[in-house]
């Protein structure tokens, strides 16, 4: 497959019979990484909004905390998605959360951004937020849109950041 070839296969909307079988191979990676660390979880999967959700849940949240972080999160959902891809053959954006760990981001994904707003407020132009993934930037566009702040990514791969600026 040439690289435009595999980019046109990456960009191409999964459908809903393939985002299931995204959740069932992640699911199957996940409870091996479970079992060879000894930690109990249950698993939900979900299809929501073009991706796959796998969400690692436990009764006694202290049983996740070891991998609740939320880098520990985000490299388990890369780790996960190399699973998928390798599997399925098909790029795959779907999401993980483990303990609660997206709600935990989310918050501080806002707190993030009113610390921005409040900088714009006091005169700043603009209000440059550290690199974050693309789904943690989405987050990020939403909430300074729905705050009637504009939003915009700047830079590449690892170093792509947000800048907020006045609507």
């Amino acid at each position: 497959m040439t690289t435009s070839e595999q980019i046109a296969t990456e960009h191409t909307a999964a459908t809903e019979e393939q985002l299931e079988q995204e959740g069932d191979v992640a699911a199957d990676f996940l409870e091996g990484l479970l079992d060879i660390a000894d930690i109990d979880g249950d698993l939900a999967l979900d299809v929501r909004a073009g991706r796959a959700y796998v969400s690692v849940e436990a009764e006694d949240a202290s049983a996740l905390s070891t991998i609740s972080h939320p880098d520990t999160v985000q490299a388990l959902q890369e780790l996960t998605r190399l699973a998928v891809q390798n599997s399925t053959g098909r790029f795959s954006r779907l999401i993980l959360d483990i303990g609660g760990s997206r709600d935990a981001r989310q918050r501080q994904l806002e707190n993030l951004v009113d610390r921005a707003i409040q900088r714009l407020e006091e005169g700043a132009s603009q209000a440059s937020l550290p690199a974050m993934s693309s789904y943690e930037r989405k987050l990020v566009h939403d909430i300074a849109a729905d705050r009637g702040y504009s939003s915009e990514s700047f830079g590449e791969g690892a170093d792509r950041h947000t800048v907020l600026r006045r609507g």
